[in-house]
């Protein structure tokens, strides 16, 4: 496909964000690019981050999706969705500690929103994530 970011290696794009901007990598898709240009707009809220941090956990780039799931939930504290996928990537980025606190939180605040499939499957990945931790498979925090 002709204009593709993802053609040739060296290929960098530059997406727009705010008034800044700031440098893309090859590897990222499309609907990233789209997506940050609304960053800084109106339309910048839990939604759109939630979906920033979902498009960047799918391409593997766990510092920026730890970023906008942050921002996602800094903007709505009950967003359960966004506290599930911020633990998975706090988690693939060595952070098991921080991982387990957006599990917990998580899965409290879809107890609470009667979500209650949502709350197990978190309970279920805090549990796992104690395991790991306790036989020394996964470490509480990345030095």
């Amino acid at each position: 496909m002709s204009g593709s970011p993802r053609e040739g290696s060296g290929y960098n794009i530059r997406a727009r964000l705010g008034g800044a901007s700031i440098p893309v990598s090859p590897m990222t898709s499309q609907q990233i690019v789209n997506l940050l240009k609304l960053v800084g707009t109106p339309r910048d809220g839990a939604l759109l981050r939630f979906s920033l941090g979902s498009e960047y956990l799918k391409c593997a780039e766990l510092g920026p999706a730890i970023e906008h799931l942050g921002a996602a939930v800094k903007k709505d504290p009950g967003y359960s969705a966004a506290w599930k996928l911020l633990g998975n990537a706090l988690a693939g980025n060595g952070r098991a500690d921080e991982a387990l606190a957006a599990y917990r939180r998580g899965a409290e605040v879809a107890k609470g929103k009667g979500d209650l499939q949502a709350a197990k499957e978190m309970a279920v990945f805090a549990r796992r994530l104690e395991k790991a931790i306790a036989s020394g498979k996964a470490s509480p925090a990345r030095s």
